[in-house]
C-alpha cells in the first residue's frame, strides 16, 4: 500500500480538517475553498465568517472545536502509519485523474489496496441486489471476460450484481490480469457494509484490487451516502453495464451520471415480462445501448477512445500557432473528416472486428505500405499518441492504416491500445 507520507503537510492537514468539520459535505467544502481560496486560510478563519456564508450550524459547531478535530487528524495520520488505509489528495500524482472532469470530485479519497487500480481504465458493472440467476452468471461472465481483456471492472460493493461483478473480475486464472476491480464504498473505508461482505473486501484486497471511499473513517451507512457513491462509480470509469435492474433500483442512478458526464450506457434485455429488469427495458428505451456480448463492450469503448483521441488533436491544432507552411485549419478538418469517416467505420465492421480478433490468424502478410506502422506495434500494445510520434504520420494518416491492420485481422486493439494479434 503506498499510502501518502506519515507525516501529513500542512496543507493536507488542513483539507482533512475542513472535510472533517463539514463532515464530507461537498457544497460547504467547496464553498469555503471558493470564500477563502486556500484550505489553510478556511480553516484558520473565525466561525462568524463561516457563518456569514451560510455553513450548517452543525459544521459551525465541529469548528468551534479545533482540539476534536485535531485529534481526528491524529486518529487518520496513525491509521496510515500502521497500513490500515492510505490517503490520496486531489493534487497528488496518483489520484485518478478521470474524477477530475466530474462535477464535483472529492478532495480526498481513502483506499485499501493497490491505488495503481484506480489508473486503468475501468468499465462499472451494476444492477439488482436480488439479481436472478441467470442475471447472476451474465454478470459474473461478463466481468470475467472483460478482465480477460484489460479492463477494471468497477463496482459499488453491494450484493447481487455488484459483488459478481467483483468476483467475476476476481475469476482469473493468469496471474497478469487478477485483481482487476475498484470497489467503491458507501461508507468509511474502515466500515465494512454489508456486514457478511467482510470476505469479499478481503478477496479484493489480497488479490490486488482496491476499495475506496471519499467519507471519513467510522462514517456509517446512510441513504444519502450511497447515490453519491454512485457518482464515483460512473465517473471513475469509461462506461456503465447494467446487467438487471428494477425500475426503481439505485443503478439507474448511476447510468444517469454516466449519461450526463458524456459516456456511454449499456443494458442487457430480458423477458419483457420479468419485472426484475424493467430498468433495462426502461434504459435501452431511453438510449441505453443493448448489448448481449461483452466483446460489444469492447468495440464501442475502444472506438469511443480513438474517437477523443482524434478530437483531443484536432483541439490542439486548433489552438496552436498559425505556421508559416502548414494552414491548422486545414488540418482540424481533415482531422474532422477522419473522425465521422472512422467512427463510421468502425461500426459498420464491428462483427468483422470480432470475428478477426477470435480467429488470431497471424499468418496473413502485411502490405508494404502498411509495414512502418506494424513495426511499431507489439503484444503489449501502443496508444494513438505513442504511435503518432514514433512514426510521423498524422492522425488522420495512421488511423486509416491501423484500421486497415485492424480488417486484415493481424491487429486489434484492447483498452485503447493497438496490439499485435
Amino acid at each position: 500500500m503506498t499510502a501518502v507520507s506519515s507525516l501529513l503537510t500542512d496543507d493536507q492537514r488542513a483539507i482533512l480538517a475542513l472535510w472533517y468539520e463539514v463532515n464530507a459535505s461537498l457544497s460547504a467544502y467547496h464553498k469555503l475553498l471558493t470564500a477563502f481560496g486556500h484550505a489553510q486560510l478556511a480553516w484558520q478563519a473565525k466561525v462568524d465568517a463561516w457563518r456569514q456564508l451560510g455553513i450548517h450550524h452543525t459544521h459551525l459547531k465541529r469548528h468551534e472545536q479545533p482540539e476534536q478535530t485535531l485529534a481526528n487528524i491524529d486518529k487518520i495520520q496513525q491509521a496510515l502509519v500502521t497500513g490500515r488505509y492510505g490517503l490520496i489528495f486531489a493534487d497528488q500524482p496518483d489520484y485518478p485523474a478521470q474524477l477530475l472532469h466530474i462535477y464535483d470530485p472529492p478532495p480526498l479519497l481513502f483506499y485499501r489496496g493497490n491505488s495503481t487500480r484506480l489508473q486503468q481504465a475501468q468499465i462499472a458493472i451494476v444492477g439488482s441486489r436480488k439479481p436472478t440467476a441467470h442475471a447472476q452468471k451474465t454478470t459474473f461472465d461478463m466481468a470475467q471476460y472483460l478482465a480477460q481483456a484489460g479492463y477494471t471492472i468497477t463496482s459499488g460493493l453491494a450484493m447481487g450484481v455488484d459483488k459478481r461483478a467483483h468476483l467475476g473480475a476476481l475469476a482469473q486464472v493468469d496471474s497478469e490480469y487478477q485483481g482487476r476491480t475498484v470497489g467503491v464504498m458507501g461508507t468509511g473505508i474502515d466500515v465494512n457494509y454489508p456486514n457478511h461482505h467482510d470476505q469479499l473486501f478481503a478477496q479484493i484486497v489480497e488479490q490486488g484490487g482496491c476499495i475506496i471511499s471519499e467519507l471519513l473513517p467510522h462514517t456509517p451507512p446512510h441513504k444519502h451516502t450511497f447515490p453519491r457513491r454512485n457518482r464515483l462509480v460512473a465517473g471513475l470509469s469509461l462506461a456503465t453495464i447494467v446487467t438487471e435492474a428494477t425500475i426503481q433500483s439505485g443503478s439507474l442512478i448511476t447510468a444517469r451520471l454516466t449519461s450526463e458526464q458524456g459516456k456511454q450506457v449499456f443494458a442487457i434485455p430480458s423477458h419483457i415480462d420479468n419485472s426484475n429488469a424493467e430498468g433495462c427495458h426502461h434504459l435501452i428505451r431511453e438510449g441505453a445501448t443493448l448489448i448481449y456480448h461483452p466483446q460489444q463492450v469492447i468495440e464501442d469503448v475502444n472506438s469511443q477512445l480513438a474517437y477523443g483521441s482524434l478530437v483531443r488533436q484536432a483541439e490542439s491544432l486548433a489552438n496552436s500557432p498559425v505556421s508559416s507552411t502548414t494552414d491548422p485549419r486545414s488540418e482540424v478538418q481533415q482531422l474532422s473528416h477522419a473522425v465521422d469517416r472512422d467512427k463510421a467505420t468502425v461500426s459498420d465492421n464491428s462483427q468483422l472486428l470480432a470475428s478477426n480478433i477470435k480467429s488470431q490468424r497471424s499468418a496473413i502478410s502485411v502490405p508494404a505500405h502498411l509495414t512502418a506502422v506494424y513495426e511499431q506495434l507489439d503484444w503489449h500494445g501502443q496508444d494513438l499518441d505513442a504511435l503518432i510520434i514514433a512514426t510521423g504520420l498524422i492522425a488522420p494518416q495512421l488511423i486509416g492504416q491501423l484500421m486497415e491492420l485492424e480488417l486484415l485481422g493481424v491487429i486489434h486493439v484492447q483498452g485503447g491500445r493497438y496490439l499485435r494479434v
